[in-house]
C-alpha cells in the first residue's frame, strides 16, 4: 500500500500576514507612479481619485455587497469617510509643503496606532517603540528632513492629521472590520471615496470623465494595483497582524515607491535612500517580534 503523498500545511496566520502587508505596500508605493502620470496626461487629483474609487465599487459592489444589513455596512461607510478625510489632509498638506515631509508626516502612522493604543491600554513593548524609532529614522533618510519650503503651519499640521486620520482608519479597520469580507469591506470604502472626491472635483470645476488613453491608463493603474489589490491586502494584514505590526510594516510603502520611480521614470537613486531603507526593514522585522 502506498503513502499518499504529503499535504502541505497551510501557512500560518502571521505569515500570510506578513506576506499580505508586503503586498499591500508594494500597491500602494504605484499611487505617486500613477499620480504623476496622470497629472502628466491632464486630469486633476480629485478627478483621478473619483474615478479611481468609481471603478472600484462599481466592480466589488455587485460581487462582495450583497446581503448585508444596513447595520452591517454602517462600519464599512464610516471606515470609509476616515480614509477619505485622511487623503484629504494628505492632498492639502501636499499643497503647502514638500512631498518629502507630506510623506514623512503621513508614515507617522504607526507612531499614532502605538500612541492611541496606549491611551486604550495597550501598553507597547520595547520592540514596537524601537521598531517605530528605526523606521522613522529611515524615512527621515528616504523621503529628506524638513527644509525652508516646510515652515507652512497649516500644511505641518495637515500631513500630521494625515498621519492620524490614517492610524485611526487603520486600528478602525482592526475593530470594525473583523469577519467582513476584504472585497465587502474595499467596495464599501470605495462608495464613500468616490462620491466624496466626486463632490470635491465639481467644486473645483475639473470634474470629468478620461479622454485619452494615457489618462485611462492612469486611472485604471490606480484602481487595480493600488485599490483592488492593495486595499483587500491591507484589510487582511491588518486582521492578522494587527493595526500597529501592519502599519509599520506599511513604511515600506515609499521605499517601494522611490524604488519604483527608479526603476519607471527614471528618477536617481541616491545612497540616502540605500541607507534610510535598510533602517526601515530593520524597523519592519523587529516590528514582528512576538510579545514576551
Amino acid at each position: 500500500m502506498t503513502a499518499s503523498p504529503a499535504v502541505p500545511a497551510p501557512p500560518s496566520p502571521a505569515r500570510l500576514g506578513l506576506g499580505l502587508a508586503l503586498v499591500a505596500a508594494l500597491g500602494f508605493s504605484t499611487l505617486g507612479i500613477w499620480g504623476k502620470l496622470g497629472t502628466a496626461a491632464g486630469i486633476s487629483s480629485f478627478s483621478l481619485l473619483a474615478w479611481r474609487f468609481g471603478l472600484v465599487a462599481l466592480v466589488l459592489l455587485p460581487l462582495a455587497g450583497r446581503g448585508l444589513t444596513w447595520r452591517e455596512r454602517g462600519p464599512l461607510l464610516a471606515t470609509g469617510v476616515l480614509y477619505a478625510l485622511a487623503t484629504t489632509c494628505y492632498f492639502g498638506a501636499l499643497s503647502r509643503i514638500t512631498a518629502g515631509t507630506t510623506g514623512l508626516l503621513l508614515y507617522l502612522a504607526p507612531a499614532f496606532v502605538i500612541l492611541f493604543g496606549w491611551l486604550t491600554g495597550r501598553r507597547p513593548d520595547a520592540a514596537r517603540l524601537g521598531a517605530v524609532a528605526l523606521a522613522a529614522l529611515g524615512l527621515g533618510l528616504v523621503v529628506g528632513v524638513p527644509g525652508a519650503g516646510d515652515r507652512n503651519p497649516l500644511g505641518l499640521a495637515l500631513g500630521a492629521g494625515a498621519g492620524a486620520l490614517y492610524a485611526l482608519y487603520l486600528l478602525a479597520s482592526e475593530r470594525w472590520l473583523t469577519g467582513v469580507s476584504p472585497l465587502a469591506s474595499t467596495g464599501h470604502m470605495a462608495l464613500v471615496s468616490s462620491l466624496y472626491f466626486a463632490a470635491l472635483a465639481a467644486a473645483q470645476g475639473t470634474l470629468h470623465a478620461p479622454g485619452t488613453p494615457a489618462q485611462w491608463g492612469a486611472v485604471l493603474g490606480m484602481a487595480v494595483l493600488a485599490t483592488l489589490v492593495a486595499v483587500p491586502a491591507l484589510y487582511g494584514a491588518v486582521a492578522r497582524l494587527g493595526a500597529a505590526r501592519a502599519s509599520l510594516l506599511g513604511t515600506l510603502e515609499p521605499l517601494f515607491t522611490v524604488l519604483l520611480a527608479c526603476a519607471v521614470l527614471a528618477e536617481p537613486l541616491r545612497p540616502s535612500v540605500v541607507l534610510g531603507g535598510a533602517f526601515i526593514l530593520g524597523g519592519a522585522v523587529l516590528a514582528q517580534r512576538r510579545r514576551g
